[in-house]
């Protein structure tokens, strides 16, 4: 498995005057591509159906989960920016779905509550959300439809690592110029 790492990691191409990522071996384009495909394809079938789009939907299902949750909580979970997350909720308090409470155990901050309406508006659209699900997976086998979840579950897992990576590198990066342009002061 572990010769399996460096082909897989979206390694440049360097046959011509240019290199760049291979895109047929670069897992971040596969992701990108069909998470942008499904929640385009999601969203216009539930606008054009239940009147809302995908970002009501996500909030709608982890609201079902939990019952109750902040913007702060949908951010960190959905990976959606905060502001845009708090005008969700501003749209979805407008249509009934939910309302704003203020959270029991500090009695401070806000938290969006399920309502009523907003539940089963909910169910409605879960239902075509898992046959969505279930065409999706339809290509594998149950015990690869298991083995894809948990290997997204660990890359999920593993996003923090990604972009303590990402900081290192541009943080060398950075110190490598400063250090070219410190060396060239010092050669005129």
């Amino acid at each position: 498995m572990e010769g399996l790492r460096a082909p897989l990691a979206g390694q440049p191409h360097e046959d011509g005057p240019t290199a760049y990522v291979d895109l047929q071996r670069y897992v971040p384009a596969y992701l990108t591509w069909t998470a942008n495909k499904l929640s385009r394809g999601a969203s216009g079938f539930y606008l054009t159906h239940f009147g809302v789009g995908i970002e009501v939907w996500r909030c709608l299902v982890l609201l079902a989960v939990d019952g109750a949750c902040s913007a702060q909580q949908v951010s960190r979970v959905i990976g959606l920016d905060k502001a845009s997350v708090s005008r969700c909720f501003k749209r979805m308090q407008e249509d009934g779905l939910i309302r704003i409470e203020l959270a029991p155990r500090d009695g401070r901050s806000r938290i969006a509550v399920l309502t009523p309406r907003g539940r089963v508006l909910h169910d409605q659209i879960r239902e075509v959300a898992l046959a969505r699900e279930r065409a999706l997976l339809a290509v594998l086998s149950p015990q690869e439809a298991q083995a894809l979840l948990a290997l997204l579950q660990r890359v999920h897992e593993n996003l923090p690592n990604v972009e303590a990576a990402t900081a290192q590198f541009l943080a060398a990066r950075e110190a490598g110029q400063t250090l070219s342009k410190a060396a060239a002061r010092v050669k005129k």
